[in-house]
């Protein structure tokens, strides 16, 4: 038999039994190594695909919180600048309350010491009024004392008081 391009039968079986081997020990080997290697891409593939997931709702979450958080602190600052306006308008209301009773006790103060110091000067005055008589009545005695009776004396008495006038006792 004459050979075809130089192989030879047992060549050939030789090749064709280790074609077989070769595919009996691919598929043995990827039984046994590709597979477990490929479920082991697979489940990391699915738990990096998880996480990523779970990243991205966390992120979602925090960014609602986020603008809730800011909400409320708005909401927290709007309400604390209306409590500091109500308070300084009650300050204020106050401080204008209190600034007019001060102003309406000052002047019943003042009238009240006005009225004492009128009350004073009446009073020295009356009393001055009364240390003149007495003066002028001893003054008057001593002069006329041998030459004059009581009624007389009284008589000299009120015109001096009448000569001096009431007017000049009330300044």
């Amino acid at each position: 038999m004459e050979r075809l391009i130089g192989f030879d039968v047992q060549l050939l079986h030789d090749a064709a039994i280790m074609g077989i081997s070769i595919f009996i020990l691919f598929f043995g080997l990827s039984y046994l190594l590709f597979n477990p290697v490929r479920d082991v891409l697979k489940k990391r593939r699915e738990r990096v695909l998880s996480e990523l997931e779970d990243a991205s709702t966390k992120s979602k979450d925090a960014n609602e919180l986020k603008a809730l958080y800011e909400s409320k602190l708005k909401d927290i600052s709007l309400e604390r600048d209306r409590i500091l306006e109500d308070a300084r308008k009650k300050a204020k209301l106050k401080e204008a309350d209190i600034i007019a009773k001060a102003e309406q006790e000052a002047k019943i103060i003042t009238q009240r010491a006005d009225k004492e110091i009128e009350l004073e000067k009446r009073k020295a005055l009356d009393e001055l009024k009364r240390e003149i008589v007495d003066i002028a009545s001893v003054m008057a005695s001593k002069a006329l004392s041998s030459s004059m009776d009581m009624n007389m004396q009284k008589a000299l008495i009120d015109e001096a008081l009448k000569g001096i006038g009431e007017s000049t006792w009330q300044n």
